[in-house]
């Protein structure tokens, strides 16, 4: 198996969001220095659960602060950007990592960085298509032109050209048939179990998908016993979830999404590799069974706290990558 961490660069309270994207750096090295195959990082704008702006630019530091490890985006919203914009920038990164940069994107949502962004929801609700089409020629040839209703220009060059092949973040039905349709990998969240995993997987070879190495993230916590490792984190993903979550504002009028937070942090510890050091070995190995995923990539900040952090990617390194990885 395939097992990286992944990055949501989540602030808890009483935190600079400063601090936590200098801490993001130092969990990335630590993570190299305890074997992980990559590092994914997320985007978010104007809120707390997530204070990574631009998780191209974070992937760039920490390019220039690591020698092995993969850097991947997990996700670069494609409904706020222009998608040759972030191609030159993925294409900048694959040269300057030696190719171990992956460019992960997604659709997005509903929210208010439409607005402030410009894109609209017009965008996101009928031209993530186009949008992601444009994306895939340019990584795909040094000339590339648009015609369509979102995007239309004249033929340029890619400036440094480069030949990727992304990654999409699939939450539903269509976005799930794109995929299948470009041939493209699927990122599946944190926020489905197995079984679910399993029906989008299902779903994608319906729409005629070829078998592709899919990843899913996964919360991971290690504690000595696994009562002790999920209470930790009950008690604690409450401080960052309950304010976080609420940062996610609509565009337009309608109603923000709603969780119970006590529930949904219930099910990210029973359903995860968090637990006992055998108990996170069983879940990992549990799930690529059920699913045939070979690619996990592990939340790791559930604690919030940078030395907890840290510790938690050492052993992991030291006592659960091993046993799955080997």
């Amino acid at each position: 198996m395939r097992i990286g961490i992944f990055l949501i660069v989540a602030r808890f309270p009483d935190q600079k969001s400063e601090q936590v994207l200098a801490s993001a750096l130092d969990l990335i090295v630590a993570a190299e220095e305890a074997g992980f195959a990559d590092a994914w990082i997320a985007e978010h704008h104007f809120m707390s659960y997530g204070v990574c702006p631009s998780a191209t630019v974070l992937a760039a530091v920490a390019i220039g602060r690591t020698s092995r490890i993969g850097l991947g985006t997990a996700v670069s919203v494609l409904s706020t950007q222009h998608p040759i914009a972030l191609a030159e920038q993925a294409a900048m990164l694959h040269h300057l990592s030696d190719g171990r940069f992956t460019l992960g994107v997604g659709r997005g949502g509903p929210w208010v960085d439409l607005e402030v962004f410009g894109t609209g929801l017009e965008r996101f609700e009928h031209g993530f298509e186009e949008s992601l089409d444009v994306l895939l020629a340019a990584l795909s040839r040094e000339r590339v032109s648009g015609a369509g209703e979102f995007f239309s220009f004249r033929e340029v060059p890619l400036v440094p050209p480069a030949r990727l092949r992304p990654v999409l973040a699939c939450t539903s039905p269509p976005t799930v048939a794109l995929a299948a349709k470009r041939g493209l990998p699927m990122l599946l969240g944190m926020h489905i179990d197995d079984r679910q995993k399993s029906s989008m997987i299902a779903m994608y070879a319906s729409h005629g998908g070829t078998p592709q190495a899919h990843m899913a993230a996964a919360v991971a916590h290690v504690a000595n016993s696994t009562a002790e490792a999920r209470n930790e984190l009950k008690e604690s993903l409450p401080r960052w979830l309950t304010p976080g979550l609420a940062g996610y504002v609509p565009v337009d009028n309608r109603e923000p999404p709603l969780r119970d937070i006590s529930a949904y942090a219930d099910f990210l510890t029973r359903v995860h590799p968090v637990g006992s050091p055998a108990h996170c070995v069983e879940s990992i190995l549990r799930t690529s069974e059920a699913t045939g995923i070979q690619h996990l990539i592990l939340m790791v900040e559930g604690m919030g706290d940078h030395q907890r952090t840290l510790e938690n990617i050492r052993r992991l390194g030291e006592e659960v990558l091993p046993q799955v990885t080997g």
